[in-house]
């Protein structure tokens, strides 16, 4: 494939990805506009965009495509052109699991804002055993030192988890479709795993600023 042929082969499929992407845009309702807004759907490095829409990116994308055309043109050098490849070819597949995963992020968006308004409940309700974290052992509230292990433990499963999730949403561009709708049942499992874990390291957090107050609240 030569210089032009690869060019004009990266122009249609950007074209094709501008109308998926203006699609998507336009059949989200205000209110999952609104859920996502505050979402960021890509790492810093590939996308400048935050929020639910994805056709801002076509145009940085478009930006790319034409820097390689200028630099394919003045024959600048292999590696030059290389990282120019590689970074396109990074955003194509960001932008098209964007696009996959937009749903999901909705879902996990809601059954967070759903949790938040739960632990706001068992909040007003008090009470150590009615909180939902009963499983946390009572001696462990006893202790700062064992406090602190337990918040870290949990700070550690949301990072695993998180990790996880995101393996398993790179791997939706690649799956075949018989098996897309158990990975993203599996996907959707595993944004409620961490809701809970995320619901517990608050509720430890809570403990020890309430564990810790007397201490402050006396001077040395």
């Amino acid at each position: 494939m030569n210089t032009q042929q690869l060019v004009s082969m990266l122009k249609q499929q950007l074209a094709k990805l501008e109308q998926d992407a203006l699609i998507h845009d336009q059949n989200l309702a205000p209110s999952q506009r609104q859920s996502l807004q505050e979402i960021e759907r890509f790492n810093s490095q590939l996308f400048a965009q935050q929020g639910a829409q994805l056709s801002p990116c076509i145009t940085q994308l478009r930006q790319d495509v034409k820097q390689l055309e200028k630099q394919l043109y003045l024959k600048l050098g292999g590696n030059v052109i290389q990282l120019s490849c590689d970074r396109i070819q990074d955003r194509f597949s960001a932008l098209r699991r964007a696009l996959l995963t937009t749903h999901i992020n909705l879902k996990s968006e809601q059954q967070r804002k759903a949790s938040n308004r739960a632990r706001y409940a068992k909040k007003q309700q008090q009470a150590i055993q009615d909180s939902g974290f009963g499983w946390i052992a009572s001696n462990v509230m006893q202790n700062s030192h064992q406090l602190y292990a337990e918040l870290n433990k949990h700070l550690n499963w949301a990072k695993k988890i998180e990790q996880k999730i995101q393996q398993m949403e790179a791997s939706l561009e690649f799956c075949h479709s018989d098996d897309k709708i158990k990975l993203q049942n599996d996907i959707l499992s595993m944004h409620r795993r961490l809701g809970k874990c995320k619901q517990a390291t608050s509720y430890i957090e809570e403990r020890i600023q309430l564990f810790e107050r007397p201490r402050q609240s006396y001077p040395r």
